[in-house]
């Protein structure tokens, strides 16, 4: 992996020196003289992997997530140079040698000019285990500004391979280990809380995933007596919570979803109604390796999966974990591809207007490392994701980390988080889930269990925690008859290009999405033969989830009766349309091409200041602008007939100026042609 070049979270960045010392990681490889590699491999063991930092600090051993030489005996020696994104004056050198310790024999520094300074010699034996960090403390600080580092070795000092994990350089002579030490917390345990006998067993229990609205929690059971099929293979088990946040017993989920097979539920939509489930269902009982959607039903069943098909998708490991993001419309997985940094690594992919998805693309050396990444989870913030490595600093052979999406590419994440001792521990943590309210996570984990793996939850520290949320739900209304009507709903961020589409049905019950509070968003809300409706919120005030119920009533079109463009009004004498009026037109396009046999008349009027001629051939200079920004957007010139009224038809006679520039509007009529 590359690794995390600063890894923040619960590690400890209080230094011994009253000034803070800077410290660099390696960024980038200049040379080496080989690296390992293997035609069933991936990036592992590759020179890359020297980056950043050390992947199995505190605990050194063997990984493929550092820098290994092709060969294990090279007669002719080993080098490897490594720049640093600043160029600058060095006081401490520190490598991590994570295994095979002893066949450095030199280290030089190169300045900005590529000239090389010896720094240090190294004799034969200077190794005092297999794995260490071998530090070069200077006397005085360099003469020169460090821009990189050649380490220079001898492999045969050593039987073996011999692995360097990574470099770092320092201005300073404070250990530079002090950087990066876990949190040490000995009453974690006593914080972790074991869900017992309704949910856990001696059996293995794994994969929560509690509801967006976290009153449901569905996780998977693997060898259970009461599984489906002779080989009692995985399950999906169900459990509803109680009025004092207790779990009820869990109950074996239903056919289809459960079969002979393998079953396992990868995630639900923030509305509760749409599946996300591990494998490709065949009608014949029989699976595939895949990802597959169910959607719930009105008559309260789930439909038989449907295969989510993607493109160039290929896994040369055995398994794959999968999570949706809050929208419907990105997914992340885990896959092993000829572009992983080693074993599996998480990748995305997008729905397309086809249905299908597009190939996934590696979402990079912040999070991926030459281990394998597993168990991804989205959180209902839709920028937060947790998953499980083994190739970051942690407590045990895998932990849970923290990484959050600083843009919409998907593909640039924050350096991981550990999310510390209180879930990780010295074993095989995973499967880390949290529900929309962001006060408990769910997680597997082996320690102190009841036999195999069992679900613990904590109260979410608040480090780690995801975004706060607001749950939006509601109907939509005809604003007459009061009655529930179909709709589309377009949720759409105001400082961002997040957006949501929301195909409302009100016969399958009413809409509901999360949304980051520190977001403000409008919705905008259509539905054939309505008049488009728009409304913004802000629930930046907020710092607790919550929930916000919504009646929205859109206003039946009616023939040749008047509509006031809403947010359109003109300066005095003026007939140019601003930016801001764009969004309430582009309303108007939307319900003519949703209703082609519409056509609209455009009226516009002034003030009853001025010549009347004046304003009245303003007043159609007015209705001639909307006119022609309606056909900029694809509407036919032949749907639109335009009037100027001038100031004959005023909306108040008031002489003050705040109450007559209500006059300078336009107003629009929907009529059909005989």
């Amino acid at each position: 992996m590359l690794k995390s070049i600063l890894l923040f979270s619960l590690i400890c960045l209080t230094l011994l020196t009253s000034k803070a010392q800077s410290v660099q990681w390696a960024s980038k490889v200049m040379s080496f003289s080989s690296e390992y590699s293997d035609p069933l491999l991936g990036k592992e063991y590759r020179a890359i992997h020297i980056l950043g930092r050390p992947s199995k600090y505190p605990k050194f051993s063997a990984t493929p997530s550092a820098w290994q030489s092709l060969t294990p005996d090279n007669p002719g020696g080993e080098f490897i140079i490594v720049s640093f994104d600043t160029a600058k004056v060095v006081k401490q050198v520190a490598i991590f040698e994570n295994f095979g310790a002893g066949s450095i024999t030199r280290v030089d520094a190169l300045d900005e000019n590529n000239k090389l300074y010896l720094l240090k010699e190294f004799n034969a034996g200077y190794a005092q285990a297999n794995g260490q960090i071998t530090r070069i403390r200077l006397a005085n600080p360099t003469s020169f500004k460090v821009k990189s580092i050649k380490i220079t070795m001898n492999s045969l000092r050593v039987s073996g391979y011999s692995q360097l994990d990574a470099v770092v350089i320092s201005d300073g002579d404070s250990p530079i280990e002090d950087r990066i030490k876990l949190e040490v917390d000995p009453n974690a345990y006593l914080v972790k809380e074991n869900l017992g006998t309704a949910i856990n067993s001696k059996f293995n229990e794994i994969c929560p995933v509690v509801s967006p609205d976290g009153k449901k929690l569905y996780f998977t059971r693997w060898k259970h007596p009461d599984n489906l099929g002779a080989n009692k293979n995985q399950d999906i088990w169900v459990s509803n919570l109680k009025d004092k946040k207790q779990w009820e017993k869990a109950t074996l989920f239903p056919a289809p979803i459960n079969n002979e097979e393998n079953n396992a539920v990868c995630g639900i939509s923030p509305n509760g109604k749409t599946m996300l489930l591990n494998n490709v269902y065949g009608k014949d009982g029989q699976m595939e390796k895949g990802v597959s959607l169910s959607f719930l039903l009105r008559t309260g069943e789930w439909s038989f999966p449907k295969p989510i098909r993607i493109q160039n998708f290929k896994n040369k490991s055995e398994y794959s974990e999968y999570t949706l993001a809050p929208n419907g419309k990105v997914l992340l997985m885990t896959t092993e591809m000829k572009d992983s940094y080693g074993g599996k690594d998480i990748y995305v992919s997008f729905l397309k207007s086809d249905d299908t998805w597009t190939e996934p693309k590696n979402i990079g050396a912040a999070v991926n490392t030459g281990e394998s990444e597993s168990t991804p989870f989205i959180a209902p913030d839709g920028q937060t994701m947790y998953f499980s490595s083994s190739g970051h600093v942690g407590y045990g052979n895998n932990d849970i980390f923290l990484t959050r999406r600083l843009d919409d590419s998907w593909l640039n994440w924050s350096i991981p988080e550990n999310v510390g001792p209180v879930v990780n521990t010295n074993q095989w943590d995973g499967y880390f889930t949290v529900s929309a309210q962001g006060d408990y996570a769910y997680f597997s984990s082996v320690e102190n269990s009841m036999g195999a793996e069992d679900i613990y939850r904590i109260k979410i520290p608040e480090k780690v925690k995801p975004q706060t949320l607001v749950q939006v739900s509601g109907q939509v209304i005809n604003q007459l008859s009061k009655l529930a009507i179909p709709a589309k709903i377009l949720v759409k961020s105001r400082v961002s290009s997040d957006t949501m589409q929301i195909d409302y049905d009100p016969y399958l019950g009413d809409f509901s999405f999360m949304w980051p509070t520190k977001k403000p968003f409008y919705m905008e809300i259509r539905a054939k033969g309505f008049v488009t409706r728009r409304e913004n919120f802000d629930f930046r005030d907020q710092a607790k989830y919550f929930e916000s119920v919504q009646l929205l009533g859109l206003v039946p079109i009616e023939m040749n009766k008047q509509y006031k463009v809403p947010n359109l009004s003109f300066i005095q004498s003026k007939s140019e349309i601003s930016k801001e009026s764009y969004p309430a037109l582009d309303e108007i396009v939307l319900i003519l091409q949703e209703n082609e046999g519409l056509h609209l008349l455009v009226e516009g009027h002034t003030d009853n200041q001025g010549d009347w001629d004046e304003n009245l051939k303003l007043s159609l200079e007015r209705a001639n602008q909307v006119k022609s920004y309606l056909i900029s957007k694809g509407i036919s010139v032949n749907r639109i007939d335009t009037k100027g009224w001038g100031g004959t038809k005023p909306l108040n006679t008031s002489t003050l100026e705040e109450k007559r520039r209500l006059n300078r509007r336009v107003e629009f009529s929907f009529f059909v042609v005989q």
